[in-house]
């Protein structure tokens, strides 16, 4: 079974994969994420998905790599993390009352043999009217900074939420947990092993452990200037 490796830094992102109980280890590629003139929110994210899986790809030539990313998309813009506090209270004054649109990027690159599956799959929230002491009080509380749109749905920025719209609540965490088990299917990744002669009883060799969410390895290089 190839060796699974998760190119992002993102620790929710780490959490999630770490659910399907499977050996992974996580890397941080560093990829000029700017968005390319007419470029949609869908092409985005499926492109800076592949450019990650591609980089991580670069020092493991054996691997399934994963590679995710994701934005926002709210009155015709494309939103990404803040930059600094104050921009993270005005992404969600932006956003309050309104309908906001997120879209998660996945790859996975067959490292050895060349295969690559890509997709970007959307998920739709509706956010509850806030006033600036209440989304100021959320930023200072939850500390959302590395999020798109500044918003940790997994945290205390439930509270701003008041519907979801989606085929699978992972997107909205940004790693694409259904699309991605399709994929790992297909390159004859088992996620799951059964008895012969018990096939309603799920069971996993005790060999395979749960890389701790938070391992990381550091990449040695960086297309930043």
């Amino acid at each position: 079974m190839s060796k699974l490796i998760l190119a992002s830094g993102s620790r929710t992102r780490k959490r999630i994969l770490a659910k399907l109980g499977v050996q992974f280890q996580s890397i941080a590629p560093e990829i000029d994420e700017s968005p390319l003139d007419r470029e949609s929110p869908a092409e985005l994210v499926r492109r800076l998905s592949i450019a990650k899986a591609r980089k991580a790809a670069q020092f493991y030539p054996e691997h399934l790599i994963i590679g995710s990313d994701q934005v926002a998309f709210l009155d015709g813009e494309i939103i990404g993390k803040p930059r600094n506090r104050e921009h993270a209270v005005q992404q969600l004054l932006s956003a309050a009352g309104k309908s906001v649109l997120l879209y998660s990027g996945l790859a996975l690159l067959n490292s050895a043999s060349g295969n690559l599956q890509a997709d970007a799959l959307p998920y739709r929230v509706h956010m509850r009217e806030a006033t600036q002491t209440t989304v100021e009080r959320y930023i200072d509380q939850d500390q959302p900074f590395d999020c798109c749109g500044s918003l940790r749905s997994e945290g205390l920025g439930i509270v701003l939420l008041r519907k979801f719209e989606g085929s699978d609540p992972n997107i909205l965490l940004g790693l694409p947990l259904i699309r991605l088990i399709d994929m790992l299917q297909k390159e004859n990744f088992q996620i799951l092993w059964f008895s012969p002669d018990q096939s309603t009883k799920l069971m996993r060799p005790s060999s395979i452990r749960t890389q701790p969410p938070d391992s990381e390895i550091e990449m040695p290089v960086s297309d930043k200037p």
